[in-house]
């Protein structure tokens, strides 16, 4: 995860904003990919702040982020440094992995998958909340459109014209989801659309 550092001097900002753009449904969407996962232990990657722990009931949560600017806001009770490239746990050793708005700033989607699927225990499952275009050109048209002038506008607002001018390009890094995640070591389980345009998705991914 090469971008842990680009929004590290906002990190106090972070959730509000996040909430703001999303109307406030960012919590929605995450309840409802996690509804998906088995209880045990997880791996929130890419943990951040800490936004998800409100959703993750009472499983046993091990938060992990490029950013120690974001980790020490973050209220889990196991918190570390990391990348999704290089997880640093024993194989088999989670039930579950989750992560929110996190696979468009990876290095490597590929080794990412891979690591996840090596520390998953067999039957265990990686639910991912993700940002992309929407389906359709031409929305995904509109979506370029509006994404190009708002997403600076608040970056300026908020001292963080930089952070905000990169998300609205990260939009476009990586394929559609539904092409993202097929042919992967992790079997497809489901994948729908949300948010304004269809603009944000859920995905579930299961080790055999």
């Amino acid at each position: 995860m090469s971008n842990g550092s680009v929004f590290a001097d906002i990190a106090g900002k972070y959730d509000v904003i996040n909430s703001v753009l999303s109307f406030g449904q960012e919590q929605k969407w995450r309840r409802r990919v996690v509804a998906e996962l088995p209880n045990g232990r997880l791996l929130d990657l890419g943990a951040g702040t800490g936004a998800a722990n409100d959703v993750f009931g009472d499983r046993r949560v091990v938060a992990l982020d490029p950013s120690p600017e974001m980790l020490s806001t973050n209220g889990a009770s196991r918190r570390l440094v990391g990348v999704g490239e290089r997880l640093p746990f024993e194989d088999n050793a989670f039930d579950a992995v989750f992560s929110a708005y996190v696979f468009r700033n990876l290095d490597s989607v590929d080794i990412t998958l891979t690591e996840v699927e090596r520390v998953l225990r067999p039957g265990g499952r990686l639910g991912i909340v993700g940002l992309g275009r929407p389906r359709n050109p031409a929305l995904a048209a509109v979506h370029r459109a509006g994404s190009a002038v708002v997403l600076p506008l608040v970056g300026v607002t908020v001292g963080a014209r930089e952070e905000y001018t990169y998300l609205h390009r990260s939009l476009d890094k990586l394929p559609p989801p539904e092409e993202l995640y097929a042919n992967r070591p992790l079997r497809h389980v489901d994948l729908w659309r949300m948010g304004p345009l269809g603009f944000v998705y859920g995905a579930v991914l299961e080790k055999v």
